[in-house]
């Protein structure tokens, strides 16, 4: 059997809310017809007059009728995960131009010094005449000397990754990796080495780029692609839903998509490659955990939304 007819005001958006209650039990919840926010309604237990204000109409001032709030956080989250999906999408693109146009053919050039360690003074003097051969990705050499300041120049490289190998009599050799492309190179003006007293025995080898191979760096670029991709398309989903039907669930999950962006990119190892791209990454970090921030807030004071 249903209980009186109960007007109520949604405390979150002042709409007005009338529902049956039932005889027990004596508190119970309704979903908003305007916003879906829980509401508590509370079953009269005595006919009216109820409260004194009713009895004694005059004894009270007269309150204004409750109005909705400007800012609604269902708006501004859905608005928020609207800009990650946007500005995620648009990362995607230009980081597919750049996989796209990464192995353009081109001419390429390294350049550096290289010094000689002195064990006696532990001085570093320059290294006139050390021999420097570059291997390209096709097993091509190019060889160069330096200068009587240690300074040399190689050209004519072409894209890819660039081994270069430094030796002198009497002195350990050292091979440096490098990485050379129109989009990113990594180490092509500022190879300096030093090589120490020893040989062949105790060589060393180290990387200037986390790329090896043109391959490895379009792999990494169409990783972060994708990852984007999908932070562009959960952010999307999550911004229709929550302005539709207002689940904070969804806001959270959109939000965290968008709080991860940067880590594809710094787990992929193009934070050095392309430091304009981390830094819009982190300003979609930082959207996205304002959206995961509001629909946390409003599920800890709220709950989540009624099926």
């Amino acid at each position: 059997m249903s209980g009186p007819l109960v007007s109520v005001r949604c405390p979150t958006c002042g709409g007005p809310v009338s529902v049956y209650v039932a005889p027990a039990p004596p508190t119970q919840w309704f979903a908003c017809p305007h916003c879906r926010t829980p509401v508590p309604v509370v079953v009269p237990r005595d006919p009216p007059p109820l409260y004194t204000w009713e009895v004694l109409p005059g004894l009270y001032p007269s309150l204004p009728a409750p109005r909705a709030p400007r800012w609604r956080a269902s708006r501004a989250a859905a608005g928020a995960l609207l800009n990650v999906a946007v500005i995620a999408a648009v990362l995607a693109a230009v980081l597919g131009y750049y996989a796209v146009v990464a192995d353009t053919p081109g001419s390429f050039s390294v350049s550096g010094n290289v010094g000689l360690y002195q064990s006696l003074s532990g001085e570093i003097v320059p290294a006139a005449g050390a021999l420097v051969v570059a291997t390209d990705e096709a097993g091509h050499n190019f060889t160069t000397s330096t200068g009587i300041d240690g300074s040399f120049e190689v050209a004519g490289l072409p894209t890819g990754g660039v081994s270069l190998n430094f030796t002198f009599p009497n002195y350990a050799p050292v091979t440096e990796e490098v990485f050379l492309s129109t989009v990113f190179s990594s180490g092509a003006s500022s190879v300096s080495v030093v090589l120490v007293p020893g040989g062949a025995s105790n060589s060393s080898a180290s990387s200037l780029t986390p790329f090896a191979n043109v391959e490895t760096f379009v792999a990494a670029i169409g990783g972060a692609v994708v990852l984007l991709g999908l932070i562009a398309v959960v952010a999307a989903a999550s911004a229709i839903l929550t302005y539709r039907s207002d689940r904070p669930a969804l806001g959270v999950v959109g939000g965290g998509a968008g709080l991860l962006s940067p880590l594809a990119i710094v787990f992929l190892g193009l934070g050095s490659a392309f430091p304009v791209v981390l830094a819009v990454t982190a300003v979609l970090a930082a959207i996205g955990g304002f959206a995961l921030a509001i629909r946390t807030l409003d599920i800890a004071l709220v709950g989540s939304a009624p099926d």
